[in-house]
Formats: C-alpha cells, sequence, structure tokens
C-alpha cells in the first residue's frame, strides 16, 4: 500500500501541471483532496457540458449567510485538475479538509488560550516563503514561487523539494499553529487513516504545501481525535455558483489567491516562453484603443523582456518582465495606459457557468430561468441594454432587473437615453459574483423572484418609520410591476402619515401617478391599482402639508415650494379634480399660517390666485401684510419669492398689486435693500426675458414711487440710484 503527498500552490498554472503529470504517472486508486468535506456530492457536476471554469463552491449556514465561504476553481487550480483527473478516469476522490460545519462554528468559539498566542498567515500578511525568497535575491515570495515551480517545464522532483523547504520552514517555527489549523490538519490525518484501512493499492493526498509535513509526520490516532472533541457544529448547505478571475482573490475559502490570474490563464493554455504570443495579445488590445502599435513594437518588446529576464539570472521572462518592456516599447513610458491591460489580461474579466440544473436554492433556478428565458448574458465587465418598453420582451426585463434591485441586487443601473419619451431604459449592467451569497441570503423571502420581492418590500416598509424611503420603495415596485407589494407599501404610508410630516417625497410621487392614470403607461400598470394609491397619496399630501412648513429652514422650505409646483401641475391635469377642495383647502392653511414658512405661505398664496380661490383685492391685502410684518424685509422678500414663483404676468395685468410691490422696493432703505438685492435678484432671474423687459418698462415709466423721499422733499439723485439697481434688476441695462 502506498500513498504519495503532493504540496500545491492552491492555483497556478505550473502547481496545475505538476499534479496532473504526477497523477498520470502514479495511476492512484483514490484521491484525497484538501477541500470541504459537504461539498462532495457535488463533484458529480464537474463534468457536465455547462460547467466551465472559473466556479466555486459555496457553503453558507442556512438562516445566516454572515457565516458563509467561497471556494473557488479556475482551469488551472491544482484541485480543478485532480477532480477532473477523478472523474475522467473514474476514481474516487474525496475532500477531506475540516467539515465547513465545524470550520464556521469555530469563528464564534473561544480557542484555547494556549493555541491562540499568534494571528494566522493571512491576517498578518506574512508570507513564511518570503525567507525562502530573500535567501534566492528575490524580494517578493510571490516572484519568487512563480520563477520556481509554476514555470517549471518538468515535475521531477518538485514535490519533494517543497516538501523539504516546508518542513525546514515549520521545524524553524516561523508561524506556529493556531487552534483551527490544528483541527483541519488533525481532520486530514483522520481522513487518511481511514482512507488506508479501506487497503487502496495507491492512495494521491493532496494539499496546501504548508501541510505536507504535518499530514506525514507520525502522530497517533487519539492525539487527534482529543484536538477534534467537542467540536462545535452548526448545519451547512454547499452549491456551486460562477465565479471569477477578478473574485479569485485572498478571501477565498482557501486563503490563497493571485494577482493575475489572466497571466495565469495565458500561461495554462499557451506554451510561450519568450513572451511573443502574450505581447501580441496586449498589442491587439492596445489597437482596440486607437492606439498605434506596430510589429517593430512587438518584436522590440521581446526583445527587452528576455533581455531583462536573462540579466536577472531567469530561466524566461515572467509578468514583470513583460510589463516593464510594455511601458518602454509601447507605452511610451506612460504607465497610466497599462490599466487596460490590468484589466483585459493581467486580471481578465472572464466569468465562469455552472450547469442549470445543479443543486442551487429554489430563488437562484427561478432567477437563472429568467435569465435564460430573457436571454441576458451575465457579465463582470460593463454591458450596455438598452430597452423599448413597447416591446414586450423588452418590458418584461425591464421589469426583471427592477426585482433584482428591489432584493438588493444591484446589478445595474439606469442613465439618460437621449429621447423625451418615456418608452426607452437604458442600462448598464454589471454582475457580480458576490450576488449569489445575495440571492440565497433573500431566497428565505419566497422560491421565486416575485414572490421574494413581494415579501422582502412588504416587511421592509413594516420596519421603515421614514416616509420618504417607502415612497421610492414605492416608485421601485411599480417599476417591477408588484401590485401586492404597492398595497403593502400604502398601508403603511397610511399607518405613518399621522405622525409624520416628510410628505416631499410623496408629492414626487405623485406627476407620475397621475400621468400614468390619465395617459396609461408603457407598463400597463393597473388603472384601479393606480387609482388607489394616488387618491391615498393625494389625501396625505392635503392632511400632512400645512404642519410640514412649520419651522423648517430655506432649503426645505425651497424643496417643499418646488414639489408644490409639480404636484399642483399634476393636479390640473386631471379633468375631474376631486381632489381640488381638499388642495384649496391645503393651500388656505398655508397661506394663514404665522409660522409658515414665507416663500411657502407666499406661493400658496400666488396658487389660490391661479385657481381664482382669491381675487385682486384679497392677494393685495395679503401682499400687504407680508410685506409689512415688522419691517423684517427678509420675511418679506422670500414671501415675495414665493408669489411670484413661476411667471411674473400678474405683476403686468394687475396695476395694484403692481404698486404694492412697487411701493415696498422703494421705501426699504439702502442697507436693508443691498441685504435683500439677492433673494429679489434670485426671484426675478427665474423669468422669461420678455418679461423681465416689460416688468423693467414699467419701473422706468410708470412708477411714482422711484424716489427716495427726504425732508418732505425729492431726492432726485436717490431717485436715480433706486431707478439704476431696479434696472440691474430687472437686467433693463
Amino acid at each position: 500500500m502506498g500513498i504519495s503527498f503532493f504540496g500545491i500552490r492552491h492555483h497556478g498554472p505550473g502547481s496545475a501541471a505538476n499534479v496532473r503529470d504526477s497523477l498520470n504517472a502514479l495511476r492512484p486508486d483514490v484521491i484525497l483532496l484538501e477541500g470541504p468535506v459537504e461539498a462532495t456530492p457535488l463533484l458529480e457536476w464537474v463534468m457536465h457540458e455547462d460547467m466551465q471554469p472559473p466556479v466555486a463552491i459555496l457553503a453558507y449556514v442556512p438562516g445566516d449567510l454572515n457565516k458563509a465561504l467561497f471556494f473557488p476553481f479556475a482551469e488551472f487550480s491544482p484541485e480543478w485538475q485532480a477532480i477532473l483527473y477523478a472523474r475522467k478516469n473514474n476514481i474516487p476522490l474525496r475532500f477531506m479538509d475540516l467539515p465547513i460545519a465545524h470550520k464556521l462554528a469555530l469563528k464564534n468559539e473561544e480557542q484555547p488560550q494556549a493555541q491562540n498566542q499568534e494571528t494566522t498567515l493571512n491576517n498578518t500578511g506574512y508570507d513564511p516563503f518570503s525567507k525562502l525568497a530573500n535567501i534566492a535575491g528575490f524580494q517578493d515570495a510571490e516572484k519568487w514561487w512563480e520563477h520556481q515551480f509554476e514555470n517549471r517545464i518538468d515535475s521531477l522532483g518538485v514535490f519533494d523539494a517543497i516538501d523539504e523547504a516546508v518542513s525546514a520552514l515549520r521545524m524553524d517555527r516561523l508561524i506556529p499553529d493556531e487552534w483551527e489549523e490544528k483541527c483541519r490538519e488533525a481532520w486530514m490525518r483522520k481522513t487518511i487513516r481511514e482512507t488506508q484501512k479501506e487497503m487502496f493499492a495507491e492512495i494521491a493526498v493532496i494539499c496546501g504545501a504548508w501541510h505536507v509535513p504535518a499530514l506525514k509526520a507520525e502522530i497517533k490516532a487519539k492525539d487527534d481525535n482529543e484536538v477534534l472533541k467537542g467540536l462545535p457544529k452548526v448545519k451547512v448547505d454547499c452549491t456551486w455558483v460562477p465565479w471569477s478571475y477578478r473574485r479569485l482573490s485572498f478571501e477565498s475559502g482557501y486563503g490563497a489567491g493571485i494577482n493575475s490570474p489572466g497571466w495565469y490563464h495565458h500561461l495554462w493554455h499557451h506554451h510561450d516562453p519568450d513572451g511573443i504570443r502574450w505581447l501580441s495579445s496586449v498589442a491587439a488590445i492596445f489597437r482596440k484603443q486607437n492606439i498605434d502599435i506596430s510589429s517593430a513594437h512587438i518584436i522590440e518588446a521581446v526583445r527587452l523582456s528576455n533581455t531583462l529576464a536573462s540579466m536577472r539570472g531567469l530561466s524566461m521572462p515572467g509578468l514583470e518582465e513583460h510589463n516593464e518592456a510594455i511601458v518602454s516599447t509601447m507605452c511610451m513610458g506612460d504607465e497610466i495606459l497599462m490599466s487596460v491591460i490590468r484589466d483585459e489580461l493581467i486580471v481578465s474579466p472572464r466569468l465562469g457557468s455552472v450547469p442549470k440544473d445543479s443543486p442551487k436554492p429554489p430563488l437562484q433556478l427561478d432567477i437563472d430561468a429568467h435569465l435564460k428565458k430573457l436571454r441576458i448574458p451575465l457579465s463582470e465587465s460593463p454591458k450596455e441594454l438598452n430597452l423599448d418598453l413597447r416591446e414586450e420582451r423588452d418590458l418584461e426585463k425591464s421589469i426583471f432587473i427592477h426585482r433584482l434591485k428591489l432584493l438588493g441586487i444591484n446589478w445595474g443601473y439606469t442613465h439618460y437615453v437621449g429621447t423625451r419619451g418615456t418608452f426607452k431604459e437604458a442600462w448598464t449592467l454589471q454582475w457580480d459574483p458576490q450576488f449569489s451569497i445575495d440571492i440565497v441570503d433573500k431566497g428565505i423571502w419566497g422560491n421565486t423572484l416575485l414572490e421574494a420581492c413581494t415579501n422582502y418590500t412588504i416587511d421592509m416598509a413594516q420596519h421603515e418609520s421614514s416616509i420618504s424611503k417607502i415612497a421610492e420603495s414605492l416608485n421601485e415596485v411599480l417599476l417591477s410591476d408588484l401590485l401586492t407589494a404597492g398595497h403593502g407599501l400604502m398601508k403603511r404610508i397610511e399607518d405613518l402619515s399621522a405622525n409624520n410630516s416628510d410628505v416631499i417625497q410623496l408629492m414626487n410621487t405623485v406627476p407620475m401617478l397621475v400621468n400614468a392614470l390619465k395617459y396609461g403607461n408603457v407598463r400597463n400598470t393597473d388603472k384601479t391599482f393606480l387609482k388607489k394609491i394616488t387618491d391615498a397619496i393625494i389625501s396625505r399630501v392635503c392632511i400632512c402639508i400645512p404642519a410640514s412648513a412649520i419651522s423648517i429652514d430655506e432649503d426645505s422650505s425651497q424643496n417643499l415650494v418646488e414639489s408644490m409646483f409639480g404636484f399642483n401641475t399634476s393636479l390640473n391635469l386631471l379633468t375631474e379634480n376631486e381632489y381640488e377642495n381638499d388642495w384649496i383647502n391645503a393651500l388656505m392653511s398655508l397661506s394663514n399660517g404665522d409660522a409658515t414658512a414665507p416663500v411657502v405661505s407666499g406661493y400658496a398664496c400666488r396658487l389660490l390666485y391661479d385657481l381664482r380661490e382669491l381675487q385682486s383685492d384679497q392677494v393685495g391685502k395679503y401682499l400687504s401684510r407680508a410685506l409689512s410684518i415688522s419691517r423684517d424685509y427678509n420675511h418679506a422678500a422670500l414671501w415675495l419669492e414665493g408669489f411670484l414663483r413661476g411667471s411674473g404676468t400678474v405683476l403686468l395685468v394687475d396695476r395694484e398689486l403692481w404698486e404694492i410691490v412697487n411701493g415696498w422696493m422703494a421705501e426699504i432703505e439702502e442697507q436693508h435693500f443691498v441685504y435683500v438685492l439677492p433673494l429679489l435678484r434670485r426671484t426675478f432671474s427665474r423669468y422669461e426675458t420678455p418679461e423681465r423687459r416689460k416688468l423693467g418698462e414699467m419701473a422706468k415709466n410708470g412708477s411714482k414711487a422711484l424716489h427716495v423721499k427726504m425732508d418732505n422733499k425729492v431726492d432726485q439723485i436717490a431717485g436715480d440710484a433706486s431707478m439704476e439697481i431696479l434696472l440691474k434688476l430687472f437686467k433693463m441695462e
């Protein structure tokens, strides 16, 4: 009975090739592989035609997604090659690492004091191989490993060399084993013993290089059992999920990662010792970016990278040598251009895929079915998607993406399309493999996307106390065609309205609702549902708006006026405005409220005048009162700004109102006039040029109050100065 140990680096083309070649030479009867025990049943899907690395095993605790681990695989991962060998040759392969059920439970357990004196390799960022790298003249352990093991042409003696090196490092105790590492190695030794009892002729053990000396050590079974005794445990589920090269980083379940997966993908697929193929790919990327790259650039880059490798005593140029050559010959010394190469080649946006019928949570299966039906490809690079909502399939795509957004899965964002119509929708989509765990997390709300969105949205609203946030969700609910969720949100808004004065967001939803109610929309939203929501929101606005305008700052009052403008415009669109009386009563309260923000009070008065609820003489009384309150010019200017908002026609056609405003401005003392001038300038700057011109002409030709009276005499100089200011105000110079 023989047992062979292969110490590997978890992601590397050299290690993967060495494992593949060694297994072909050894022809073992069983393979023990470092990996999550619970995931062993998932191995049957590895040979499926839809299984395309990079992929990952997701191990998680149902109901507590904070406890989850990913175990990623690329084509050039030694573990993946071992799995492929086992499946192709029909021999058993077993994961032998400490079960995730124990590993995740240990995260919250107090570890034995004596075993927790040092932090782990991953937490400190210290690499024990850096000592060997420094001895060999390398400052970077990653580069040392690459040139010593990943770039080797043959695997002869490589695993013995790794074993010897790691044994020396562990004897030096550069990093004392922590408690979890002791548990893992004890479990792996236990698995090896159990496998040996099955009398296999040849056993291949493949694990991280750091563990090999510990697994070969003569440690008694009872000692390992003592270490493993009483380990905590949690329930764990496992599934396959797509992964990407960008996510192939140090946050994996293996605690190992690489910075250049695209480069390693290239090395795995191509024997390219001098870098001609790689540098040609770089040139192709630059040409796509309209950067002039000739064959001469490629030739010079190849010569330079190989020269650098020779000067550094390397058998072949590595990524560092190629990058330096690219910067010098193709980028003319400008390293900024290298960002394109890093994204497209060195890292690569490659995204894997898993079989549609592999074990998955029900919600994931439903989302996959939608993706297949709608033919929306997943990509980790930003992709543009332009939708015409008049087309049934495009409308379904829009609803699908909006529903994912409601679940907190922000696959994409919308942006301006460049058309005035409402039937166009443009998205930029970018898939993140991390969404897989978000989907698992949201699976508790339902087995289908429709069910999960509805239940999740209603529950979130029940725990939300901000009307504005619920109103934002309501808008997304309408875009997602979720009628049941919409009713739930409206019920929550009604419950909160009595004690909440934040109505701006509610008012901002009304234009969309009224337009859809009056003209319909491309989403074919049910009008009965829209009518019910519109009735409820408008009623709440009319009830709550008087209180919302009391004791607020200027920015808030300006925002409220802006929302009132859109709200009032929307109500005027309705042929049978059944809400008019409620709105008029609300405006009356705003106009008469002494504590109401002045700009809001003035605008409410103006709306009442436009609605013919106030006559000129009544408006004159409001205006006179507002412009004479304790000589508070700032208050008066803000009230006037609200009253004159939108159009200055009221002053052009009503001489009485003009005289009141003109007289008030003429009587303001100079030091106060300079103070309120910015407010007045802001008020009149909103008018169209013809209106400002006519108002300026009236100020110039028709007013008798343009001169300041001093000692019962007309001060011509002061009057001329006032005229100059007014002409500047109306831009009539």
